[in-house]
Order: C-alpha cells, then sequence, then structure tokens
C-alpha cells in the first residue's frame, strides 16, 4: 500500500485517504495554443517504470493538492510537496539520487 504525507497539513496516512490526479508540472495550453498543443496537453501523458511525479489531492482530510515522487514499481514514496511548485524541490531529487543511483530526471 502507498503511504504519503499530505505536506499541507502535514498528515500521514493510506493512498485510500487520497485520490491521485495525474502526472505532475504539466505545461498547460492556453487560449490560441494550436490544436496539436492542446490535444498534447489532454491527452499525452507519461506512465514510466519507476520514479514518476504525480498529483494527489488529500480528499479525507484538509483538501488541498500536492505532488509526490514515487516509484511506480516498488510504491517508494521519495517526497510530498507544495503543488504550486512548477518544479520538484531539490530536496526530493536528492532523495531519488541517494536511493536510486545515476537517475536522472526525465528518465535520460
Amino acid at each position: 500500500m502507498l503511504i504519503l504525507t499530505c505536506p499541507c497539513c502535514g498528515v500521514t496516512g493510506e493512498e485510500t485517504e487520497f485520490h491521485a490526479g495525474g502526472q505532475a508540472h504539466l505545461q498547460r495550453s492556453g487560449p490560441g495554443a494550436s490544436d496539436e498543443a492542446f490535444e498534447a496537453y489532454l491527452f499525452a501523458r507519461e506512465n514510466p517504470r519507476g520514479v514518476h511525479f504525480e498529483r494527489w489531492r488529500h480528499a479525507n482530510g484538509c483538501g488541498k493538492w500536492f505532488h509526490a515522487a514515487r516509484c511506480t514499481l516498488t510504491l517508494e514514496v521519495f517526497g510530498t510537496y507544495s503543488a504550486q511548485t512548477t518544479q520538484p524541490p531539490q530536496e526530493v531529487l536528492d532523495a531519488i539520487a541517494k536511493r536510486r543511483p545515476g537517475w536522472t530526471e526525465g528518465g535520460k
């Protein structure tokens, strides 16, 4: 079972207390964007094997959205952080690198 900690209220709970919201850090298409860009925003999502950055909502708690870095193979959570950030904080990236030597953001 996936165990997450809400960075907004500090509560730690099982994944059933939270609601998954898909991939984090997406570039949203605004007015005037091409049809291709809007289609990519709506439908093109990463589904990697390994480290993934996701949006979660504390559904049975404070109700706020946050981001989580986790491994899709092992359910290991490397950290959670505010949804208002545009990229993962350095301490989360350091936690991933410590447990996954050679890992680089974007999997490249």
